[in-house]
């Protein structure tokens, strides 16, 4: 399958061009063939935490009927990264995922927020895993920060996906972590991930290089440190092989895990 990775270039509050952006690197994603769009997190606003009450996206309508409407009409699947939602009255970093009939297959809220970048201070977290299939591929996501928690991806490969999507705004600073966390994420869940990371040229400080990683911890591509669109060939059948060469998902003992004493 042909995922088009987007490493997008994200406008500080710049909403509407943002979404002009991301709607001309979707059609070109199809127009390459890509039968499956990632973006990157908080495409619609960037990390304008502090501006939520006048950028979020009310009940996330734009953005879903932006994903519907393209998803329809170019025959791809989309893996809408997330962006800025309000709800309540309360704000929140939600992905949505579209299949290419235009059906919405997942609303995900970010569950761990970043205490480090004061993402607790504005955002809500969401309480739900973020399972959904893509025509016959079983996959999850989840949002940046989220790699750092294994527990959290094993369950959703525990709960059947056999590719981990990850939107994020991963800090040069750490770009490190972020390879190497990613790296240990496939491996150990015999699964694929395929991380996006945004960039920026002034505001922010994000360089990109996303990833796609097969389930033996082979990388597939990595990306530049600007913005570029790049069609992956991805065989997910290689799944399979990988676990039965290390029957790891056999072999577990949940039955001592779960007497783990957390302090």
């Amino acid at each position: 399958m042909k995922i088009g990775m987007i490493q997008m270039n994200v406008g500080f509050g710049k909403v509407d061009e943002n979404y002009e952006r991301a709607e001309s690197l979707i059609r070109e994603a199809a127009s390459k063939g890509a039968e499956i769009a990632v973006l990157p997190e908080m495409w619609n606003t960037g990390f304008a935490l502090e501006k939520l009450g006048e950028l979020a996206d009310p009940e996330g309508s734009r953005t879903q009927a932006f994903l519907q409407n393209l998803s329809t009409e170019l025959g791809i699947h989309i893996v809408g990264g997330s962006v800025a939602t309000e709800k309540d009255g309360k704000f929140y970093n939600t992905m949505y995922v579209y299949n290419k009939e235009g059906q919405q297959v997942s609303e995900y809220s970010k569950a761990h927020l970043f205490r480090l970048m004061d993402e607790h201070k504005y955002l809500e977290s969401g309480n739900e895993m973020n399972r959904f299939t893509l025509g016959e591929v079983e996959a999850a996501g989840v949002i940046c920060y989220e790699i750092r928690f294994p527990e959290w991806l094993r369950a959703h490969a525990l709960a059947g996906a056999n590719v981990l999507f990850v939107s994020a705004q991963w800090p040069t600073p750490r770009i490190d972590h972020w390879k190497t966390l990613l790296q240990a994420r496939a491996i150990e869940n015999q699964c694929f991930i395929i991380a996006v990371n945004r960039i920026s040229r002034k505001v922010e400080n994000f360089n990109g290089q996303s990833m796609v990683i097969e389930p033996w911890g082979e990388v597939l591509w990595t990306g530049a440190e600007d913005e570029e669109l790049a069609i992956v060939d991805v065989d997910f059948s290689k799944v399979e092989e990988v676990r039965g060469r290390i029957p790891v998902y056999d072999d577990r003992r949940p039955e001592l895990y779960s007497g783990v004493v957390e302090e």
